[in-house]
């Protein structure tokens, strides 16, 4: 089938509004959030599961090449097109698609699509309830489907990726045929239409739910984290633990909808902000906490010195906007700066970047968005450890730090401060901006940057030496190095503004070297993208789930041709 049937065919689907074809309406959604950009012969807009389903099926025959996407949060362009792809590609964009039903018998929910975890959280507040994940991709409007297919894992310690046996997602066989597979056990009917129809909007009863015993949470994690002996990261996108089906995917399955455990709120909950100078010492309480600790914090976020730095300079937007209008209204705030964008290299007055240095300029004038209470934690300590305990946790994180205070002399003693409610947030936000100050940075100061290479990386749970010391030749070639991460996970998120004139490939190849000589994986949580060269086992796992090559091809540095060719 030839694109202008292709197109003719998705047009008897799809209403005018719901089919972008020009390179003006398509260039939001095929351009990543950090990361990726490709051309698409299309963006679809299903309101409908079948819809939806249809879209697909019509793709299929055509021969084209599929992108599932959702929010487009992603920072590895995993949900957008490349180049060299020699077949026409068609971007799903399932947002309109956000339908939650909750199962209250198993206190689990159903996630259709396109729907959020902020808005999953939202629902789940009212019942008292947590979802599988609460990080600052839910205020950009990250999706559930999103996190799953990603194996994304967030702040939760107890948690670990998220994870489901349970999806509805439809696969092409190798012999090109469409097939859906309801594996969400609940009776839905037998053929798609019926299937995804009665799925939408929740025509199902207690007596359609089938209990299998498959999980919906990875409930063993929260005893694997505490394995301070082994030598194998907690959680990384290539670990065949948790690759199944939905889960993990990466986009190489077309997903409809997954099914989930949701969680009790703590009753009681303490916000800590634990300083230091000794890296060392910082890793004495991680390793307490995970052998000795009998209930783990709910999140323990670790920010380093230049991380806060940066971020109070170059994040102030970001915090500003949640705390003004709330996170819900921050997905907007981001899309109305990329339409922005747009519409100034349109018009041929600006260039990628121009909204950042805007809104950088503004926010100068505005002043800083962090309390003094950090910035002069900051002028004294080069680590930072944000804390959320709960329980009698609580009590367990203040006896480690006097425990550790004690045997230790005072320049390397942990500074322990109780946070309040506001201050809690205020901490928790100023982690949040640390991912998009660096991208303003970038923007701002494009003279002098060549570009960001953006690392997640997930150190053995053994590693000792967890804060990354360059080598001087490999120092010299960045402006600026940002860490921060999920600290008792030993999953660190690093980024690096690499100077103008070097070679910003070869940097990447040297900062990944020195991960894999540290015993690394690599990507933690983020999967692979268009970023990352995937492992054997990931291959094979791409491989199995779709032999066509229909689905995200050239993910991974996987052939981008028909069959893997």
């Amino acid at each position: 089938m030839k694109v202008k049937a292709l197109l003719c065919k998705l047009g008897e689907i799809l209403t005018p509004k719901q089919l972008l074809t020009s390179d003006s309406d398509t260039k939001p959604y095929r351009k990543g959030f950090r990361d990726g950009f490709g051309p698409a012969v299309a963006v679809a807009l299903p309101s409908t599961l079948w819809q939806q389903y249809q879209i697909i099926e019509t793709c299929v025959e055509a021969g084209a090449v599929i992108i599932m996407q959702a929010a487009n949060t992603g920072l590895t362009g995993g949900s957008t097109p490349t180049d060299g792809v020699e077949r026409p590609t068609v971007i799903i964009n399932t947002l309109q698609i956000n339908n939650i039903h909750f199962l209250e018998s198993h206190q689990q929910i159903v996630a259709l699509s396109g729907a959020t975890l902020f808005d999953l959280e939202r629902r789940l507040k009212l019942k008292n309830r947590e979802p599988h994940s609460v990080i600052g991709s839910s205020c950009i409007g990250a999706s559930i489907v999103g996190g799953v297919c990603n194996n994304s894992g967030g702040a939760l310690v107890e948690r670990g990726p998220a994870y489901t046996e349970l999806a509805l997602y439809a696969e092409v066989d190798e012999s090109g045929k469409l097939v859906l597979k309801n594996e969400l056990d609940i009776d839905l009917g037998n053929n798609p239409e019926e299937i995804l129809t009665r799925l939408q909007y929740g025509l199902f009863t207690e007596k359609d739910i089938i209990d299998s015993g498959k999980k919906a949470s990875d409930d063993e994690y929260q005893h694997y984290v505490r394995d301070i002996q082994s030598s194998v990261p907690a959680r990384f996108n290539a670990d065949s633990r948790r690759l199944y089906q939905a889960s993990g995917c990466a986009g190489k399955l077309a997903v409809f909808a997954v099914r989930l455990d949701s969680f009790e709120q703590a009753e009681r909950t303490q916000a800590f902000f634990i300083s230091t100078n000794s890296a060392d010492k910082l890793q004495l309480l991680r390793r307490k906490i995970l052998q000795q600790g009998k209930c783990l914090p709910i999140s323990a976020e670790y920010i380093h010195h230049d991380a806060i730095h940066l971020a109070e300079a170059y994040g102030r937007d970001t915090v500003f906007m949640i705390k003004r209008f709330g996170s819900s209204y921050l997905p907007s705030f981001f899309k109305l700066k990329k339409q922005l964008s747009g519409l100034l290299s349109k018009l041929g007055f600006g260039k990628n970047g121009t909204t950042d240095y805007i809104s950088h300029l503004v926010f100068k004038v505005l002043g800083s968005q962090t309390p003094a209470l950090f910035r002069n934690l900051n002028s004294n300590f080069q680590h930072h450890l944000i804390i959320n305990a709960k329980s009698f946790g609580i009590d367990e994180i203040k006896q480690f730090v006097a425990g550790i205070n004690t045997d230790c002399s005072a320049d390397k003693q942990l500074n322990l401060i109780e946070l309040n409610a506001k201050q809690a947030n205020d901490a928790s936000l100023l982690r949040y901006a640390c991912a998009s100050a660096a991208i303003q940075y970038e923007a701002v100061h494009s003279e002098e940057v060549d570009g960001l290479v953006a690392l997640d990386i997930a150190l053995p749970r053994n590693c000792m030496d967890w804060f990354e010391e360059l080598p001087e030749s490999l120092s010299n070639k960045l402006v600026y190095k940002n860490y921060y991460g999920h600290f008792l996970c030993h999953v660190l998120h690093q980024d690096y503004l690499v100077k103008k004139g070097e070679n910003l490939a070869l940097v990447k190849q040297e900062l990944l070297a020195l991960c894999e000589s540290r015993g690394a994986k690599y990507p933690a949580e983020h999967n692979v993208g268009h970023h990352y060269q995937a492992e054997q086992a990931l291959t094979e796992h791409y491989q199995s789930l779709d032999p066509t090559n229909t689905f995200n091809a050239g993910i991974g540095g996987l052939s981008k041709k028909s069959n893997y060719e």
